[in-house]
């Protein structure tokens, strides 16, 4: 009878030993363990019913693994990590750039000088999320939502900010027959959202598709990768310039558009190499001239 009742003490304290590590385990993973199914016992051992007391009566802070752990903004657009924490309870939520380990916000406060960051609390989320205004390619990196336990735990998330490129095929300079049609394509490579206009100037200034030049439209295709076509029918020689494809969230491009009546490429680079070399002497010429 003393070997049986010592024996339950003995399985009761096992119990008790695999229950606290389980709510460590809750508290630092977030994860859901079933400690019947750990211990492979049944709902009773020797007569002990383990469902007479819950297990845990209160679980600790924990993360909402669920939230996304990359994000990724255009330079210049705001952007935000969400950390979502459930029975956050009295503690508090930082914020950590593992960059230089410099601890950025604390609660709703700021700790540092750089005031682009700011943390945001959501009551009804429970989403302690961290703002970034206006960020650069060097923001970049591992920032870690961090719950002040002992130890502190923390939930790792990767930024990433990334610059559209727009090109356009055959800049800097194009050679057009007189009468061909013109045909301009500006590409823009985005993340994570393309741009919502893309604007063509001609010589810096916006193009009428409506004047009474007529023939010049734009059709534009937006998806991963946004591309615009600038088309101006039958060339004129008044057509020749510098056009610009202006995307609203990414760097503008430029080309050069060179009508030619009966020209031949070559003969109008040549020029363009004369003149260049001419400068180029002019300024040298200048240079002798002020060390005389």
């Amino acid at each position: 009878m003393i070997e049986s009742q010592s024996f339950r003490i003995v399985l009761y304290t096992v119990y008790i030993l695999l229950s606290r590590l389980a709510l460590c385990q809750r508290e630092h993973y977030g994860s859901k363990i079933n400690m019947t199914d750990m211990l492979m016992l049944g709902e009773q051992v020797n007569g002990f019913n383990f469902n007479e007391e819950p297990i845990v009566k209160y679980r600790g802070p924990y993360f909402d693994t669920t939230a996304t752990k990359n994000v990724t903004s255009l330079v210049g657009k705001t952007g935000h990590l969400n950390c979502r924490i459930k029975n956050l309870g009295n503690k508090t939520v930082s914020w950590i750039r593992h960059r230089d380990l410099h601890l950025l916000t604390v609660s709703e406060s700021t700790y540092t000088s750089d005031q682009r960051f700011n943390a945001i609390y959501n009551k009804q989320t429970g989403d302690w999320s961290l703002q970034i205004k206006y960020p650069q390619i060097r923001d970049s990196g591992v920032y870690e939502c961090q719950i002040s336990t002992t130890p502190p735990v923390g939930y790792t998330m990767i930024f990433s900010v990334e610059e559209p490129i727009t090109t356009i095929p055959g800049a800097p300079e194009l050679y057009i027959d007189l009468g061909s049609t013109v045909n301009l394509t500006c590409i823009v490579k985005h993340l994570p959202d393309p741009p919502l206009m893309v604007h063509w100037t001609h010589n810096n200034q916006e193009i009428n598709y409506d004047s009474p030049r007529g023939g010049v439209s734009v059709i534009t295709e937006k998806g991963d990768i946004t591309t615009s076509y600038l088309l101006i029918q039958r060339a004129q020689i008044s057509d020749s310039g510098k056009y610009s494809c202006l995307p609203s969230n990414a760097n503008s491009k430029s080309v050069y558009v060179h009508i030619l009546n009966g020209d031949h490429p070559a003969a109008v680079q040549g020029a363009n190499l004369i003149r260049s070399l001419s400068l180029n002497a002019l300024i040298l010429l200048l240079i002798i001239l002020a060390h005389l």
